[in-house]
């Protein structure tokens, strides 16, 4: 049943297609009005013919408002939407409201509206008096139908008759394809029972369910209205629940969204190789690119070499929100390695899926060459420089630091950490600075993800005094040469090390780097201007003398 208010000052009305006489408008207000005194209020039930009409380019949705009865001096609420379904925007330049007792929200005139685009309007009802009250809200515009008009009527009760908890309907957000329900309780505030005779739904993607109606409610009783919203399309959507009997109308409202979608990514996610026993971490995020809060309950992880952290579940992430945890693939075995991890939620894609994949490679060897260094006599406050080398076998090794036990020990030549590749070496280089005569040894130790870490090279070295005596040497000059190079050895007959950096111009040289106790042997050689050098002079002997 459908039931319509009839407005004082309307001269035009029709039921079933027939114009009612003056008289019997006249006549039903004053029954209408003589009711109102005992706290009730009666609703003419009429029809208007509907006749076909071109679509219009300003719509407003509702047509008309029913407010119900409302006691006097409170306010009660409800929504409208303007729409331009036309083709070229609409410009809104004044609202008319023709009874004080209905008022509408500030909108800043003139408005625009484009092409396709809708504005929310709020009305609001407040009687001053008992009795009905009535008119129309006109829009103006220069659309192609310029006065578009909104009908609202309500009823001034100095108390009402049935009382609604809440007593307007508010749903939030909801997302689309889901619903939302909120029970309304209807209590009887009357000391004599009170018929409901029948309920109407206004406003997209409402509905009721409940009781049948009609049904009475004895003084004080209740009942209880289950009213959902479930909304087809974004925005937000207005209406209201009239119960007529005591003419009660529930203002709803509720905002249609996105279903929450969630994803993951990276996806999936690939760890490459990883050395068994080693690890990996990489970063992943889910994110909801939906328009309404999803909520993770769980996530599911398989693979036995896969751990996941950083996640703390049930998980809610709001639209457009994100969250990031990490995922570590630590390889026990060598060889492919698969797992995946399942996230179930509220979301319209409920499980989503995060494959993850690695390869477990075979832990390598390190190898220290040579195995030791000898560095033999240093002279204090001076230093000592040699090479070794690492070399990987059987797997790549990262090679994480290198640490010395003795201080006058100094390694370099290679930043660490370092990756070296199966079958592939790098070189470093340990040098010894002395800084006290003495035979000393230490250990350098290689930490690594090698199977065999840590390698060891040892080092000796003896740190000598400084030179107490120093051995000079002359030679005939030779026509041709530009320059002498000079060399010295422990043994008779060589082998001899070049002394002097550079050939030396002059005939003579000091050679201060002398160990007391010890017999040195020295030759020369003649270098041309072409840098063509000389065989070895005669070998002169040099013994220094123990202190």
């Amino acid at each position: 049943m459908y039931s319509r208010n009839l407005f004082a000052g309307s001269q035009d009305f029709h039921t079933r297609g027939m114009r009612l006489p003056q008289s019997s408008i006249q006549y039903s207000l004053v029954r209408t009005i003589h009711f109102l005194t005992i706290g009730m209020a009666i609703v003419l039930l009429g029809m208007v013919p509907v006749t076909a009409a071109a679509a219009s380019q300003l719509a407003c949705t509702p047509t008309r408002l029913q407010f119900g009865a409302v006691a006097v001096g409170q306010t009660e609420t409800l929504l409208v939407t303007l729409t331009n379904n036309g083709q070229t925007s609409a410009t809104i330049s004044g609202i008319t409201v023709g009874n004080a007792a209905f008022t509408t929200s500030y909108v800043s005139l003139p408005l625009i509206l484009p092409a396709g685009q809708s504005v929310d309007l709020s009305v609001s009802f407040t009687p001053t008096a008992r009795g009905w009250a009535g008119g129309m809200i006109k829009f103006s515009s220069g659309s192609s139908n310029a006065g578009v008009q909104l009908e609202v009527g309500g009823s001034g009760l100095s108390s009402q008759a049935v009382t609604a908890s809440p007593s307007m309907v508010s749903f939030g957000q909801v997302a689309i394809g889901t619903s939302s329900t909120v029970p309304v309780v209807l209590t009887n505030a009357r000391s004599w029972k009170v018929t409901l005779l029948a309920f109407q739904i206004t406003g997209g993607g409402f509905s009721m369910s409940g009781p049948a109606f009609p049904l009475t409610l004895g003084a004080g009783q209740s009942v209880t209205l289950n009213v959902a919203f479930a909304p087809q399309s974004s925005g937000t959507t207005g209406g209201s629940l009239f119960v007529s009997g005591p003419a009660l109308a529930i203002p709803l409202s509720g905002t249609g969204t996105a279903p929450g979608q969630l994803a993951a990514n990276p996806s999936p996610v690939n760890f490459a190789n990883v050395q068994v026993g080693g690890s990996q971490t990489q970063s992943a995020t889910m994110t909801n690119s939906g328009g309404s809060g999803v909520t993770v309950s769980q996530a599911t992880l398989t693979g036995a070499s896969f751990t996941m952290s950083g996640l703390t579940l049930p998980l809610t992430l709001g639209a457009g929100q994100s969250a990031t945890f990490s995922v570590v693939f630590a390889p026990q075995s060598a060889g492919s390695v698969s797992g995946n991890v399942v996230f179930t939620s509220d979301a319209s894609n409920a499980a989503v899926n995060l494959p993850l994949s690695g390869t477990g490679t075979a832990a390598g060897q390190l190898a220290v060459s040579p195995a030791s260094l000898s560095f033999g006599n240093v002279v204090d406050g001076s230093s000592s420089a040699l090479n070794g080398s690492l070399t990987a076998s059987g797997g790549s090794v990262t090679v994480a630091s290198a640490s010395l036990n003795d201080g006058e020990f100094v390694f370099s030549g290679v930043s660490l950490p370092v990756t070296i590749p199966a079958g592939q070496s790098t070189s470093f280089t340990v040098t010894f600075a002395p800084q006290a005569s003495g035979a000393t040894s230490a250990s350098l130790s290689f930490s690594s993800n090698a199977s065999n870490s840590p390698t060891v090279q040892t080092m000796t070295g003896t740190g000598t005094a400084a030179a107490q005596h120093v051995v000079d040497l002359t030679w005939t000059a030779s026509p041709s040469a530009v320059g002498y190079n000079i060399y010295r050895g422990t043994a008779s007959g060589g082998p001899y090390t070049m002394i002097n950096t550079s050939p030396d111009s002059t005939i003579s040289y000091t050679d201060s780097a002398v160990v007391s106790g010890q017999t040195y042997y020295y030759v020369t050689t003649a270098v041309n201007s072409e840098s063509e050098e000389s065989g070895y002079s005669n070998q002169a002997q040099a013994a220094i003398p123990t202190p």
